[in-house]
């Protein structure tokens, strides 16, 4: 969930009160760190994802499922490993929103040969069973994006009530105890926004109409502790919800990537952005909030709603007097700029930026598209500030840079004194029922389109069949150097129409070649061994069926379960046994004790031939190219000196010769293979035989 600092948490009042400060440095950091590394090149592909879980204890003798809030224990075991040995380790663990969740990623990042696809669901697999050895009798760790009776009465474990008067959330359904305590960001989050707001978040899901559903569908909030701002922000027909838990507290599936450079970055960055609505979409998997089954899919705008912090001035309900914009949408909404030159002429929605910064950068060397982007970073008061990060070095820290902004797409600086190089990350999609379902999640290669009337058509019940959306219709056109021009001077390559997910997944006749089939085309032309490319093949089976509506989304099998079991009175609740018997077969599903071919068709579990590790042979070509390219590498750089210093060149391959005699110039080419020799642990006596062995 972000940046985690040590420290002793503010109050929102003194938050507020260096709101100017933190903006004012957040760009100083900005602008150091950006100008350190605007020119660092030469970064691997690396990659990883990030897997929320949830921790669900079950009751079987009065069929109750409960979260259990025991993850601050659980993280403190699972964190034993990293510390004895941080370098070796298989898993990596850290705290989310909840006392009942956990977030683990691979213990090293993935590179960028095929081979790594074919170890990400061995690894996933991993880590479910290593924090599963730690949970006790009838706990479960299931990948689940939504607890489908969050802020039902007694629904965690142990048993603990909500304080509407008092406390960080003060929630009508959601006790503080659901919050988790390991550290105080979380709770610091929920009070400042609610203060900030001047008043609890609001959310509402319209609830799903069915034979029975109470018509029109109110509830007696008074009962349990309603006041006037709960009834008025209740509305009929909908599910209520009053906390940041609702949407924190809701589980994900992220994917973290490694550019070579910033420009890459910032490609990548606008590349994956279309992406967001489709993937949401196509693994929308939470059709049900605080305990009623609703006519929405996914969680995306309960958590938008769950973290809006802006006051009522800022949403446009009372005229501006003491802030400043009014801001269209949450912090945690969709992305609205894209970053990269190619991508420049796609924006065309309005964005709410602060001009004094934007100036500010644009003064200091920053292009128009990056100053944007920062400068509507910075329309938003930070919301959480510890008193020891007040004052910071600018030129080695970025605490103040670091937002509470959590958009569809992040763009990500190289941390301060790391080797990290510039990211992005992919956040839309939501955490599937298992290992296979979650590894199949994987990057689709997109061009730029129109994003934000995507999202709300990607939450509606169904969206991965009835809903149409924005998309380029030409993809390869874009880097042809004889793109057509049409007589107004646009390109027509940039052109773009209304699909199906279905239709850009599997391709639409004679307009759109559909991802899966250009991904065919690119795995054609490699060399991938046998068990890569059968796990791959299994992967894309299941997004091309689950595009087609051949196999359910979660979501549509979670409520065709609900609809069909023998308890359910077709009024949209789900009860503790309904909830009990779902949740039990979910853990059938994703321990493999159960076949679901609704939900997986026929990529069954025991079809993907996933390994812990790379093959041999793999490691072995992949070391040897390496070589190759060193080789390659280091013949260039000193043919020059090939026949009049060869000798005096050998012998500071060797390490023979007296560095400080060398010519300077063979220093600088001996400093560069140096550094090129260490990278891959080669010695140069190695890399001098290999090149005579070429030779």
């Amino acid at each position: 969930m972000g940046l985690l600092t040590e420290g002793q948490p503010l109050t929102w009042e003194e938050t507020k009160q260096l709101a100017d400060h933190v903006r004012q440095h957040g760009i100083d950091q900005f602008l150091n760190l950006y100008h350190q590394l605007l020119d660092r090149k030469g970064d691997v592909l690396k990659w990883g994802d990030e897997v929320e879980y949830i921790i669900v204890k079950f009751d079987h003798t009065n069929k109750i499922a409960r979260v259990r809030l025991c993850a601050q224990d659980i993280l403190g075991q699972l964190n034993e490993k990293e510390a004895n040995d941080p370098h070796n380790v298989k898993s990596l663990w850290r705290p989310e929103y909840g006392a009942y969740m956990i977030e683990g990623t691979p213990g090293k990042p993935y590179g960028g040969l095929l081979a790594h696809f074919n170890i990400v669901e061995a690894n996933m697999r991993y880590r479910r069973e290593e924090a599963q050895q730690l949970l006790g009798p009838d706990e479960v760790l299931m990948t689940i994006t939504n607890f489908p009776r969050l802020g039902c009465p007694e629904f965690t474990w142990p048993v603990d009530q909500p304080t509407p008067k008092i406390g960080a959330s003060r929630s009508l359904f959601i006790p503080d105890s659901a919050i988790y305590k390991g550290h105080p960001r979380f709770s610091t989050l929920t009070r400042n926004i609610r203060q900030r707001r001047g008043e609890r978040v609001a959310i509402n899901i319209p609830i799903f109409k069915d034979e029975n559903t109470q018509n029109p569908f109110e509830e007696d909030l008074i009962s349990i502790g309603g006041d006037a701002d709960s009834l008025n922000a209740a509305l009929p027909d909908h599910v209520y919800m009053d906390a940041m838990a609702f949407g924190m507290g809701c589980c994900c599936l992220q994917m973290t990537f490694q550019a070579c450079c910033i420009k890459e970055a910032r490609t990548l960055y606008d590349q994956l952005t279309p992406l967001c609505p489709i993937l949401l979409a196509l693994t929308a998997a939470s059709p049900v909030f605080r305990g009623y089954l609703t006519d929405v899919d996914c969680r995306w705008d309960v958590i938008s709603r769950s973290v809006d912090c802006r006051t009522r001035q800022e949403r446009g309900l009372e005229p501006l007097t003491t802030d400043k914009f009014v801001i269209p949408k949450s912090r945690y909404d969709s992305t609205t700029l894209y970053l990269s030159s190619q991508g420049e002429k796609f924006n065309d929605v309005s964005l709410v930026y602060d001009k004094t910064i934007y100036n500010k950068l644009k003064s200091a060397d920053i292009d128009h598209q990056m100053a944007q982007h920062v400068a509507h970073l910075f329309i938003r008061d930070t919301v959480s500030l510890f008193n020891e990060k007040v004052h910071q070095d600018d030129t080695v820290e970025m605490d103040h840079f670091e937002s509470t902004n959590w958009q569809t797409m992040r763009f990500k600086p190289p941390p301060p004194k790391s080797t990290i190089g510039w990211r992005v990350e992919f956040r839309p999609c939501e955490v599937q029922l298992t290992d296979f379902e979650n590894a199949a999640i994987v990057c689709f290669v997109v061009l730029l389109t129109r994003v934000d009337e995507n999202m709300s058509k990607a939450q509606k019940r169904s969206a991965a069949l009835t809903e149409k959306f924005w998309f380029r219709k030409n993809i390869a056109a874009s880097t042809s150097k004889t793109a057509n021009v049409d007589v107004n001077g646009s390109h027509d390559d940039a052109s773009y129409t209304t699909m199906s997910i279905n239709e850009i997944i599997n391709g639409k006749m004679g307009e759109f070649p559909g991802l899966i089939p250009l991904i065919h085309s690119y795995l054609s032309s490699m060399e991938v061994d046998t068990d890569t490319h059968c796990t791959i093949q299994q992967y894309l089976k299941l997004i091309s069926r689950r595009a087609s509506g051949q196999i359910d989304t979660t979501a549509s099998w979670i409520r065709r379960f609900i609809q069909e079991h023998p308890s359910y009175k077709r009024d949209s609740v789900v009860s503790n046994e309904i909830n009990y018997d779902l949740l039990m077969t979910a853990d059938g599903i994703q321990s493999g004790r159960i076949s679901c071919p609704r939900l997986l068709g026929d990529c069954l579990l025991a079809n993907s031939k996933t390994k812990e590790t790379i093959p041999p042979a793999v490691q072995k070509m992949d070391f040897e190219r390496k070589i190759l390219t060193l080789t390659c590498f280091i013949n260039i750089l000193y043919a020059p000196y090939k026949n009049s210093t060869q000798n005096s060149f050998k012998k500071s391959l060797t390490l023979k010769a007296d560095f400080r005699s060398t010519p300077t110039s063979l220093r600088v080419i001996h400093t560069a293979c140096m550094t090129f020799a260490n990278l891959f642990t080669i010695t140069f006596q190695t890399l001098t035989s290999v090149r005579h062995h070429l030779q």
